[in-house]
């Protein structure tokens, strides 16, 4: 077995600190921690913004080192986090690294911890996968970093979140992701993970100042601490340096040292038996099942890297690529132990070094080659340090599939470039993993193809169901749903066809509510423009919100010449939103602007359903700023904070059903008709054109904005002074009366007018509770009730203007009896 080495840069044991040659040059000091020379060099960069690098002996990224070296000094600094965080709060940490220069360090801090995932930034974009955030990295040459999990839930939990770089200098990129990221999923504890912690005494408190302006804990765990002493001036003699001993190369590309010349030996390629389906690294997030499975196929990757090499190689190089280094990493950690051969490790990297030949300097020389993965930024060149004249006697380039280019096998690229400097190169590729993508989402159906509103009043963020039979009698569906034997939104009732009575109720009904519907539009319009957003995206709750959505939105028109964006999706008690259309919206859309809208509440089950599905939505992808608060014409429940009224009221939309809302049916979700991917479904009954009022209904409320402009004012600075917080009274009332007459089942209860209305049209009815004088209000309940033959029970307290109590325990041929006969 080979002994691990650390030649600080030195293709030999020189014996002399390899930050020498700068600390002379520039008067540039390295003060702290005894070992701190040990673990850095220095360097000079091409690079404005600071003229000296650290250069790290034991990160593996400049300077060639052995494997085990690298690995342990990162799980080491793993562990010394466990102890911190206790094994519970560990046991739910996420670890997070930094593109290029940690991405290695920090798989292996994950390692440490032992059950933590781990992530990294990068600068590799995945066209179609939204980034879950990104920072910037001030002092770095390229400074944007892009989050691409797979699993968007990866960062939105609540413990803690380990922050890994290989130094801490100014604190400027941990801030700017700790901000970032606070901001997205906010959380309790960080702990920032360090080789060294570099920072300034300017810079010392600025974490402790941090963590109190964002109320959470932050801690810093590093190996070594110190700082560096910079005399004035000396960013301009760095520059000075650097122009002087740059070694011109007039266009070709080379090292510091002189190129070998004579024939090249012939590239050595080997396709790994890499597990299927295995990250290649943590672009996209590493789970420990991940590294379980690694662990696993790692003998047999080295045994394959093994029986590549000269069998007569004494010094084996493993050379990892810019942002993969773990996989390479592990690969050379795992030889090590298995071969006599001295193996060393390092990787290419983008940034810009100096290489000056001296034992006092940590890059000896260094190797330039255009970039090979095509990257966003566009070519540039790439470089590997202190690879050439090391005397190697194979170096293995680890590269994953997507660096796989011609540009790699070009007569200046990467290949060509090592093969000049040592007998063997044996090129290893993994496969690059790309998470697999859902199919892109369907835009919005709008008019006239899908409803009969206008295209620009609604787009409806569902899959059209209309060549589908999905009605089913009245009864069977009762029968159905209260067996537990199907879900109601699994089949849709026989659409109402009203008779010339009901449809005189509806007209004159509208007559005289118009100004009422129209004040309380106003008035929630102008409390979700002054308290949501200044420019709110409005999400109608298909199908009563929907009428209610167009009209907030032509209020906002009307008053402030806003164009407001408006949708229609769908929610199923039970079920939940329909999560591809948050993903929708998300993509197209400030979710922190998405304002949900319904027509009314009865109990407040909806507002209760969708506040669960938001937070399930967020757990599941990890997008967050939907606030569910719904926004409703009428609150009658006292279940929201921003609604138009609490009065319980007719709203004529309520009398009827697709052909008040556009001729589009209720929404449909079944599992043979929508798929995991798929909006929910809903019909488009064309063929009822001829009694449609939708538009109608829509321009007689909206003709009276003119005349209540002055109660809306004065009503909404009512609102906005109030106290509006929710009572939940409603479903007090509700619990109250199931229990009363007997039903146990508050999902049969439905309060308020319009919720009645739609027992009336849709379930089997038992009876309909009235409050003691309630008027014109009632008169299509009273119509419909009569239809139907179910009895109106006139009660002197109830807290609505009307209550429908569906039948309990409904079979088919059970009759309006006594609930507490059915019961028995």
């Amino acid at each position: 077995m080979n002994k691990a080495v650390n030649d600080g840069g030195r293709p030999g044991p020189d014996g002399v600190w390899s930050g020498t040659w700068v600390a002379e040059r520039l008067g540039v000091e390295l003060v702290g921690d005894d070992q701190l020379t040990d673990l850095l060099g220095l360097a000079l960069r091409r690079n404005p913004k600071r003229a000296h690098l650290l250069v790290s002996h034991v990160l593996g990224k400049h300077v060639p080192q052995s494997p085990s070296v690298v690995y342990d000094h990162g799980v080491a600094l793993g562990r010394r986090v466990r102890e911190l965080l206790g094994t519970e709060e560990a046991g739910r940490a996420v670890v997070l690294g930094y593109a290029e220069t940690a991405t290695g360090l920090g798989h292996s801090v994950a390692d440490g911890i032992g059950l933590a995932p781990y992530l990294h930034s990068t600068r590799r974009p995945v066209p179609g996968l939204t980034p879950a955030g990104g920072f910037e990295e001030s002092h770095s040459h390229a400074t944007s970093h892009l989050l691409l999990p797979e699993d968007p839930a990866l960062l939105s939990g609540d413990g803690p979140l380990v922050l890994v770089d290989d130094e801490f200098s100014t604190g400027n990129t941990v801030l700017n992701t700790i901000r970032d990221l606070h901001a997205r999923y906010p959380r309790g504890r960080y702990v920032v993970v360090a080789l060294v912690d570099m920072r300034s005494e300017a810079d010392a408190g600025r974490l402790d100042t941090f963590a109190e302006e964002i109320g959470a804990r932050v801690d810093l765990v590093a190996a070594a601490s110190g700082t560096v002493r910079l005399p004035e001036g000396v960013l301009e003699k760095g520059q000075e340096l650097v122009a002087r001993f740059e070694v011109p190369t007039s266009g070709a590309r080379g090292t510091a040292r002189s190129t070998p010349t004579g024939p090249h030996p012939a590239i050595n390629r080997i396709t790994l038996s890499w597990p299927r389906n295995l990250p290649d690294g943590a672009r996209h997030g590493f789970t420990p099942a991940h590294r379980t499975r690694l662990e696993a196929a790692l003998p047999k990757l080295a045994e394959q890297l093994a029986h590549a090499l000269p069998a007569d190689a004494h010094r084996v190089h493993i050379l990892g690529f810019e942002e993969l280094m773990y996989t390479p990493l592990r690969l050379a950690q795992q030889l090590e132990r298995t071969t006599q051969a001295q193996v060393t490790y390092s990787t290419t990297t983008r940034s810009p070094v100096l290489a000056v030949d001296d034992p006092g300097y940590a890059i000896r020389t260094r190797l330039t080659f255009p970039a090979h993965d095509t990257p966003a930024d566009g070519p540039g060149d790439r470089y590997a340090y202190n690879i050439a004249g090391a005397g190697f006697d194979a170096v293995v380039a680890v590269v994953d599939s997507a660096a796989d280019t011609p540009e790699l096998h070009a007569p200046d690229g990467l290949l060509a470039q090592l093969a000049a400097h040592t007998r063997q190169v044996v090129l290893a590729v993994v496969p690059s993993y790309t998470p697999e993508r859902p199919p892109m989402l369907p835009e919005p159906l709008r008019g006239p193809a899908f409803s009969s509103y206008a295209p620009e009043e609604v787009g409806w963020l569902l899959q059209d169901l209309s060549d589908v039979t999905l009605e089913a009698p009245t009864e069977e569906r009762e029968e159905a749903i209260q067996s537990g034997g199907a879900h109601y939104a699994e089949s849709l009732p026989v659409e109402y066809q009203p008779s010339e009575q009901y449809q005189e109720l509806f007209h004159a009904a509208l007559e005289t509510s118009a100004a009422r519907i129209a004040q309380a539009v106003g008035a929630v319009t102008e409390l979700v423009l002054a308290e949501r957003s200044p420019r709110p995206v409005l999400v109608s709750l298909a199908r009563a919100g929907t009428p209610v959505g167009v009209l907030m939105r032509r209020w906002a028109q009307f008053r402030h010449g806003l164009d407001l964006p408006h949708y229609a999706v769908s929610i199923v008690r039970g079920r939940g939103i329909d999560a591809n259309a948050l993903r929708w919206l998300a993509a197209h859309h400030d979710p922190r602007d998405v304002v949900f809208v319904d027509g009314w509440t009865g109990k407040g089950a909806i507002t209760r359903e969708l506040a669960d599905a938001v937070k399930e939505f967020e757990d599941s992808d990890g997008i967050t700023g939907f606030d569910p608060e719904i926004a409703v014409l009428a609150d009658p429940g006292s279940c929201v904070k921003t609604y138009g009224t609490r009065e319980d009221f007719l709203i004529p939309s309520a009398c009827l059903n697709s052909t008040v809302s556009g001729l589009i049916s209720r929404t449909v979700l079944r599992a043979d008709l929508v798929g995991p991917n798929d909006f929910h479904g809903a019909k488009f009954y064309r063929e009822l054109a001829d009694t449609d009022v939708s538009v109608a209904f829509l321009d007689a409320v909206a003709a009276r904005f003119p005349e209540v402009v002055d109660a809306v004012d004065a009503h909404t600075k009512e609102l906005l002074s109030g106290d509006r917080a929710p009572t939940w009274e409603g479903w007090a009332a509700v619990e109250r009366i199931s229990e009363e007459y007997g039903i146990h089942d508050v999902n049969l209860v439905k309060p308020g007018v319009g919720e009645t209305t739609r027992v009336l049209l849709r379930r089997v009815p038992w009876k309909i509770l009235a409050k003691a004088g309630a008027g014109a209000d009632l008169d299509h309940v009273r119509l419909l009730a009569e239809q139907r033959g179910v009895p109106v029970e006139e009660v002197a307290e109830l807290p609505y203007t009307c209550v429908g109590l569906i039948h309990p325990k409904y079979t088919r041929g059970a009759t309006g009896a006594d609930g507490r006969a059915v019961n028995a």
